[in-house]
């Protein structure tokens, strides 16, 4: 870890709650491995794991508020629901309040709940290091999505938007329509590969 990402870890170690902090840390280190795998930048998929959830030192009931305040502009949906606003925070944060200037790595941190159309190899990445982090509650799906995000990184994230899917519907949670338009992305990206390979 570099000295920039260095201070970022401390500076988060003490606004969010220790068990955020550690999901932080896993998230870090999955991201690492899987930039290693996908021949991403380490350092970028380092700092978008670090700072994915930098936005998680407020509950999503007060976020909304949060964003008003500072000024992040949200669709209204994101308004309807706020359990993915920390995403759009988020990215703001890690600009504004951590310094980051990277696009990528503001936008691996501003897709990683939701995910969106047309992903970049490092949002694929911290989107699936987000789910499969080593201390992540066991899922019934989770072994399968942890192999395949090493063997096929489209494949695992249309695993997991199913299983996001899947969850939402099964709870009735509204879902977003960015999860639903990256969910028909990646399934039009599987047909095309079928058909051309």
């Amino acid at each position: 870890m570099n000295a920039e990402n260095i201070a970022i870890r401390e500076k988060l170690k003490k606004k969010l709650p220790p068990a955020r902090f550690e999901h932080t840390l896993g998230v870090c280190y999955m991201s690492v491995a899987l930039a290693m795998r996908w021949g991403a930048d380490i350092h970028k998929a380092e700092l978008a794991g670090l700072l994915h959830d930098c936005a998680k030192q407020w509950k999503s009931s007060e976020i909304v508020a949060v964003c008003d305040e500072k000024g992040v502009r949200l669709r209204e949906e994101e308004r309807r629901t706020p359990s993915v606003v920390h995403q759009t925070l988020g990215a703001w944060m890690a600009e504004h309040t951590y310094g980051v200037k990277d696009q990528e790595v503001l936008s691996a941190i501003a897709c990683h709940t939701t995910g969106r159309p047309g992903m970049s190899t490092l949002d694929k990445i911290v989107y699936l290091a987000d789910f499969i982090e080593p201390d992540r509650k066991m899922l019934d799906c989770m072994d399968a999505i942890r192999r395949e995000a090493f063997v096929d990184l489209d494949g695992a994230v249309l695993m997991e938007l199913e299983n996001v899917l899947g969850y939402l519907r099964s709870t009735g949670a509204p879902v977003d329509s960015k999860t639903r338009e990256t969910y028909e992305d990646f399934l039009r990206l599987r047909e095309e590969r079928r058909n051309h390979g």
